[in-house]
C-alpha cells in the first residue's frame, strides 16, 4: 500500500510501514508544512492513504468534501501506541483502506466511514 505520513504522526509509523514493504512518503521530507489542503492534494495525486493525528482533516473531508485517497486519523493516540494500532488496522481493515475508507481511532474506538 501507499502512504503519506503527516509530520505530526511521527517517523515511527513511516519506519515500520517501510519495513513491512509499503511505499511511504513523509511530508517532512518535502520541506516545511504545506498545510492540510496541500497534503490531501498530494495524497490524491499519488494515490496514498494519509495518516495523521490532526483533527482538521475531518472538517476538510466530511464538511468541505475535499477529495482523498483514504485517511487514517489517530487524534487521541499516543506516539507509543501508533505503530501497534496501524498494524492492527492494516490486518483488520485492508480492504476498506484499499477502497479509500476513512478510519478514525479515538478513545479506544475505531470508526470507519466509507469514501465520499
Amino acid at each position: 500500500m501507499r502512504f503519506l505520513i503527516d509530520r505530526c504522526a511521527g517517523t515511527l509509523i513511516a519506519d515500520w510501514l517501510r519495513t513491512e514493504g509499503h511505499d511511504v512518503v513523509e511530508s517532512r521530507e518535502r520541506g516545511p508544512d504545506p498545510g492540510d489542503r496541500v497534503l490531501l492534494e498530494w495524497a490524491v495525486q499519488e494515490s496514498r492513504i494519509l495518516i495523521t493525528i490532526d483533527t482538521d482533516f475531518g472538517q476538510l473531508v466530511f464538511l468541505e468534501r475535499h477529495s482523498h485517497s483514504g485517511l487514517i486519523r489517530l487524534p487521541d493516540v499516543s506516539s507509543t501506541e501508533r505503530v501497534a494500532i496501524i498494524k492492527d488496522l492494516l490486518a483488520r481493515f485492508q480492504k476498506e483502506l484499499e477502497a479509500r475508507a476513512i478510519i478514525t481511532v479515538r478513545g479506544g474506538k475505531i470508526r470507519i466511514s466509507s469514501a465520499l
